[in-house]
């Protein structure tokens, strides 16, 4: 499904992404973030709770086979990745808090990752289920490029600013690019791929998107905070989850769950943009309507 040239690419962006993921913060940024912790575990909870149950709940309904499922699971228990902030950006959500929730559901994937793939794919079929130790053991090499990017802000704030951005734009043109070749190459899989495979990667991030912000409401967030949310949750790590796929099988095998991760990755660029048009114009309405109020005389 993918060339030897472009997994070798996907696996070398995953580094330099998780560089880049790093270089945002500094360890100070964690003791910032208990400033505001209900937003940061709201965040955490939409992550690792709701969306893994959404990708079991959507695989169920349209009654995925098993290979499809592990795909579409794994997406569901993947931590966020810097496409979330890059769109929390543009659609003027709290850019920082993005970042931070990235941070650290990264970090937690090391163990969340394995434990919550084990428990919803526990019935399925050996062949098709990924070891949770070879998941462990994937994240936590990827955890060492987060943390010299976290030690090379810390050391050098321009360089690892110029490494943040660095990351986050090449996991985007990255993405784009491995759609730009690898569709052309596999249109009649794309033609012979069933309506419920779309439906379940396209539902998978509008679903998220959707109960992120629902729930960060009830929790009493503000708007502003439930959007960033509301990205963070709906927009998983896409090229992470293909890579996990690409080490761990081969063969048909590995195209039959390779799919899920590749199609999602793809339409979720596309419905990240509607749904960052929409949270913008929201947060600039917003904006002049509190710039209004400043400026309209008291009433008597």
């Amino acid at each position: 499904m993918l060339s030897p040239v472009e997994e070798a690419l996907l696996a070398v962006m995953m580094v330099v992404i998780m560089l880049g993921m790093g270089a945002s913060l500094t360890f100070k940024d964690f003791r910032i973030a208990m400033r505001h912790p209900q937003a940061v575990m709201v965040g955490f909870a939409s992550q690792y709770m709701l969306m893994p149950f959404i990708a079991f709940s959507l695989a169920r309904i349209l009654n995925l086979s098993p290979e499809q499922t592990v795909g579409l699971v794994l997406m569901g228990c993947m931590p966020g990745g810097t496409t979330s902030n890059i769109f929390a950006y543009f659609s003027k959500s709290l850019l920082s808090l993005s970042i931070l929730m990235t941070v650290c559901s990264t970090l937690a994937a090391v163990v969340m990752v394995p434990l919550l793939m084990e428990f919803y794919t526990g019935g399925v079929d050996e062949a098709f289920r990924i070891p949770p130790g070879e998941i462990m053991g994937l994240l936590f090499v990827l955890l060492i490029p987060t943390l010299l990017g976290m030690w090379s802000r810390k050391k050098n704030a321009n360089f690892g600013a110029v490494t943040e951005l660095i990351g986050g734009l090449i996991g985007v043109i990255v993405i784009i690019f491995l759609m730009a070749t690898w569709a052309p190459r596999n249109y009649q899989l794309l033609l012979d791929t069933g309506a419920e495979i779309y439906a379940a990667v396209i539902l998978l991030g509008l679903i998220g998107f959707t109960f992120g912000y629902i729930v960060a409401r009830v929790l009493r967030l503000d708007p502003q905070k439930a959007r960033t949310v509301s990205l963070e949750t709906g927009i998983q790590n896409g090229p992470l989850g293909a890579l996990i796929v690409i080490l761990v099988f081969s063969g048909e095998t590995q195209q039959l769950i390779l799919i899920m991760p590749v199609l999602y990755s793809f339409f979720i660029v596309i419905t990240s943009s509607l749904v960052t048009l929409f949270y913008r114009r929201l947060t600039t309405k917003e904006e002049l309507g509190r710039d209004q109020a400043k400026i309209e005389p008291a009433k008597a």
